[in-house]
């Protein structure tokens, strides 16, 4: 068995592993950049490497000080957690070529399942039922349009090495094929150092099932079922949940015997997922539903299949890298209730989902479930990775009851002062479709801002944090007449108290009921020891406090300002100096976090100043044009 352990990744997958290998009595070893140097796995790992600059590039995907980092501090193995240099077959090598334990599929694999092109071709080979679309070598855009009109729109524009919602554009007409097909290549570059393109027929009703497999050194494959990854944003998973809801046995017994063929044609050893399309218009089907792509790694969602079958996946890979077989066989895998995951970002709904990167003052998540967190109170969410705060990870009975509990779980969690998707998710879970199962991949774009969260608080949400205050602090500093702070309304020494309090919230004075205080508080409400009140309602939680302003000195910028969103890179300037535009018009497109975001004119006018220049580096809420409203 491995005694020691390097984990080449950071925030909670890090932790996630070092929790395990700490259980199994493994020594661990983590890396760090500038950025993290104080962070959560940082301070639970056995020892930490400092190996760079902040940006991932510098640090968490330098192969070389990586593995420079595992010889100086005698770790045997090295983990590569999800995302960075996970799915890269050269560093997989060059830590077995180091002399170390790589916790991962064979090089091999990785470079067989890379790309999805290949993959597809790999798959078709094996009997695995693919996806009709386009995979060749001509990347000619000409050529690539002419193969979109052949397969008949809508098509998806993949990056043959992408993943995450990266490098992916679904065109519904000849007309935008041009265009998608550029900001798709230049994502593809940004992202993963190669812009070669696929082209898929995009399925009008998908659904996006995936099925977690395990393979060992001794020729064993099995399936741990299957997920459904259906609820999406933009491509990015939102909610997963296993088992897959309407899947008869038949069907799962279909889908799951093709991931271990598939599996099995790549040699396959460790954890992986084979991602399926399925055409859900008639339901799940067996004849309607294809390979897509396989993940050679482990998933960001893979503790819903931890829950349903009372596997630790993480001390799989460990024993499998060690050496060992397969714990279990497949006859000895069975499903157990409901899982759902939930994953938390620190991001605005209500401003297009950016990032919305800060410290974290408080953070109190709802421990009575699962919790996969890298950060606490203080810590950062640094613009410089992806923003998630942390995963919700609940199970139930059935799956009522695993909506019921994370629902909950929601209802009592909060995040401050950063803004966060807690009330999308919340939202989400509530529609009348996800609650019936009649989901699939495009329904929260379907749904748009009929999703997005109150940004004010109701009457009963203002109630709530008025009796919280009345009953933890009014009363505790002994009704004291002189003190200004406590939002008393009307209140005069030796009188009844006051059946109402004025709190602030969002900068402007609420007024809240205070009577039945000693119990009744209607919704769950928390005070700080700074006399901060917050009040979670369908997920999104309201801070109110007992003075008029918050002290941010935060101002809202003119109508026709364009403000960076996040520090980024300009790749592209569409207007100049002068130039008339129309609403919606696009005028500057930014690449942050790896994804492009385009800022477009709020009303029709004319460019008035611009700044912005392309290749341009800028900060948070720079100005980089500033349109005046016709006429």
């Amino acid at each position: 068995m491995i005694q020691s352990l390097l984990i080449a990744n950071r925030g909670e997958i890090a932790c996630r592993i070092i929790r395990t290998a700490r259980a199994m009595g493994i020594r661990t070893v983590a890396v760090y950049s500038d950025a993290d140097a104080k962070a959560l796995h940082v301070l639970q790992a056995d020892e930490a490497v400092h190996i760079g600059p902040s940006p991932a590039r510098e640090s968490y995907l330098v192969g070389e000080k990586i593995i420079a980092a595992a010889k100086a501090t005698g770790a045997e193995a090295v983990h590569p957690g999800y995302g960075f240099l996970s799915e890269n077959a050269a560093f997989a090598q060059a830590v077995i070529d180091a002399g170390l334990v790589w916790v991962g599929p064979k090089p091999a694999s990785i470079d067989a399942m890379g790309l999805k092109d290949a993959a597809k071709a790999l798959m078709q080979a094996a009997g695995v039922p693919v996806t009709p679309g386009y995979m060749g070598e001509n990347q000619d855009p000409a050529f690539l349009a002419g193969q979109a009109a052949q397969i008949g729109y809508p098509v998806l524009i993949k990056a043959v090495a992408g993943g995450g919602g990266k490098g992916m554009r679904r065109v519904d007409s000849a007309a935008d094929f041009a265009d998608s097909l550029a900001s798709c290549q230049r994502e593809a570059a940004a992202s993963f150092g190669n812009d070669h393109v696929l082209i898929e027929k995009y399925i009008l009703s998908p659904r996006h099932i995936e099925v977690q497999v395990f393979g060992d050194s001794h020729g064993n494959v099995v399936h741990l079922f299957e997920r459904d990854c259906s609820l999406q944003r933009r491509h990015q998973k939102v909610i997963e949940e296993a088992p897959a809801p309407g899947m008869d046995p038949a069907t799962r017994e279909a889908i799951c015997a093709a991931a271990v063929r598939a599996a099995k044609a790549v040699d396959y050893e460790g954890a992986g997922t084979i991602e399926f399309i399925a055409d859900a218009s008639e339901g799940l089907r067996a004849d309607r539903i294809w390979f897509m792509e396989m993940n050679t790694r482990l998933q960001v969602e893979h503790p819903v299949t931890e829950e349903i079958t009372g596997v630790d996946l993480v001390e799989w890979q460990l024993r499998v890298a060690s050496g060992e077989p397969l714990p279990l066989k497949q006859d000895e895998l069975s499903i157990t209730g409901w899982a759902m995951e939930a994953r938390l970002y620190a991001e605005d709904p209500a401003k297009g989902f950016l990032p919305s990167p800060g410290k974290i003052d408080h953070l109190a998540l709802d421990h009575r479930i699962r919790i996969e967190t890298g950060v606490d109170d203080g810590d950062t969410v640094s613009p410089y990775y992806d923003p998630m705060i942390a995963k919700l990870v609940v199970h139930g009975v059935d799956r009522d009851a695993a909506i019921n509990h994370m629902l909950t779980a929601l209802n009592a969690s909060y995040v401050s002062p950063l803004t966060t998707n807690q009330g999308f998710l919340f939202e989400c879970l509530d529609l009348a479709e996800f609650r019936s199962g009649r989901i699939d991949t495009g329904l929260i774009a379907e749904k748009g801002d009929t999703l997005l969260p109150a940004q004010s608080p109701s009457k009963l949400a203002v109630d709530t944090a008025a009796k919280r205050y009345r009953r933890d602090f009014l009363d505790w500093v002994g009704w004291q007449p002189n003190d200004m702070r406590s939002g008393l309304f009307g209140f005069r020494l030796n009188r009844p108290a006051p059946s109402e309090v004025v709190l602030y919230v969002n900068g402007s004075a609420v007024t809240g009921d205070v009577s039945g205080f000693e119990s009744d508080f209607g919704l769950c409400a928390t005070m700080t020891p700074g006399n901060e009140i917050f009040v979670t309602e369908r997920g999104q939680t309201f801070r109110f406090t007992t003075r008029g302003t918050d002290g941010t000195g935060h101002h809202s910028a003119h109508d026709g300002d364009i403000l960076s969103p996040m520090p980024g890179k300009i790749i592209a300037v569409e207007v100049s100096e002068g130039q008339a535009v129309t609403k919606g018009q696009k005028l500057i497109t930014l690449e942050a976090m790896k994804m492009e975001h385009t800022l477009t004119a709020p009303f029709d006018g004319t460019v008035a100043e611009l700044s912005a220049t392309p290749g341009a580096q800028v900060q948070v809420e720079a100005l980089l044009a500033r349109i005046e409203a016709a006429g």
